[in-house]
């Protein structure tokens, strides 16, 4: 494995945020220094964090001049379709202009693989294919998937004309600790712990492909010590293909007192996805998830309890 060694740190972008925290976490656990930033100062378990703005470039400069970037793990983001639906314009800001001011400090500062989190929201839906791989064209249906894919493009831009080294991985849907936004798992959780019925208007027969917060984390961390990479894409998904139903009784097995209900159709803020093919970041990054969607919501399940009684959110 490639390891970024000597002195310096790698450079962890939305630290505070659901993977960046994730990433951090398993890098100093690896006795790794890491340059965590973020709009806020410290964690709520008081992990402290750079305060930087991914928009402004001279804060991000002189963060790089105080230590030497090893490696950039870009997390930093609006992180899904269903976030600033009402001001495009700001997830333009931070999506696009934020990734390539992360590329311009790696290009000026030079020497660091950037290995940027996209999103599988950048196929879209319109695949009849039964397993759709990186090389089939794009389709966003959203303002978030079309960002993604102006970052996607970026790192490909910035590689091919300065040589920077550069990787994107297409996340799957994202569940566990410290999810924030909308997510139906936590949802559906929540609502069986506090003794409420979970009544979603949509969703039956409707498949997501989730991965735990920590299998994407390990995969980021992955492309980041490879030693080549042969692509500059890859999906990355729990290996999972499930119904919004299926999921439902996974969480009955697990909450035996969940009473959830679901309407017809699709999600409206969330196209239908084939089965993404993930052979290619099995066979160049030897990436596997460790985690089933069972195993993942039992623990996110007692996590959230945990957090309940001690009257936190999320």
């Amino acid at each position: 494995m490639r390891r970024n060694t000597g002195e310096g740190s790698i450079l962890v972008t939305g630290a505070a945020g659901l993977i960046g925290n994730a990433v951090r976490g398993m890098l100093e656990s690896e006795g790794r220094k890491v340059m965590p930033i973020d709009r806020i100062e410290r964690t709520e378990e008081g992990m402290e964090i750079a305060v930087c703005d991914l928009g402004d470039v001279h804060r991000l400069h002189a963060l790089a001049d105080e230590s030497r970037i090893l490696g950039v793990v870009h997390c930093g983001a609006y992180s899904g379709p269903m976030v600033s639906r009402d001001n495009p314009h700001a997830m333009v800001q931070v999506n696009i202009v934020g990734t390539a001011n992360i590329l311009e400090v790696a290009r000026i500062h030079g020497g660091a693989r950037v290995v940027f989190c996209s999103s599988t929201s950048v196929y879209g839906s319109k695949f009849a294919a039964e397993s759709v791989s990186e090389d089939v064209p794009l389709f966003p249906t959203s303002i978030y998937g079309a960002t993604k894919v102006a970052g996607e493009q970026l790192v490909a831009g910035y590689a091919n004309q300065y040589g920077l080294d550069g990787v994107s991985l297409r996340l799957s849907w994202v569940y566990g600790p410290r999810r924030a936004t909308h997510c139906v798992v936590r949802t559906m959780i929540e609502d069986a712990q506090a003794g409420r019925p979970t009544r979603i208007p949509y969703g039956q027969g409707f498949h997501r492909q989730y991965i735990h917060v920590n299998d994407a984390a390990r995969a980021l961390i992955a492309a980041l010590d490879a030693p080549n990479l042969p692509r500059r894409t890859y999906s990355v998904t729990g290996e999972s293909y499930l119904t919004m139903d299926e999921i439902a009784e996974t969480i009955r097995r697990i909450l035996p007192n969940a009473d959830i209900e679901l309407g017809p159709g699709p999600d409206p803020n969330d196209g239908l996805q084939p089965r993404f093919d993930v052979s290619a970041v099995q066979r160049d990054l030897d990436f596997r998830p460790r985690i089933t969607f069972e195993d993942g919501v039992r623990t996110y399940a007692a996590w959230l309890q945990t957090r309940a009684t001690q009257g936190r959110r999320n």
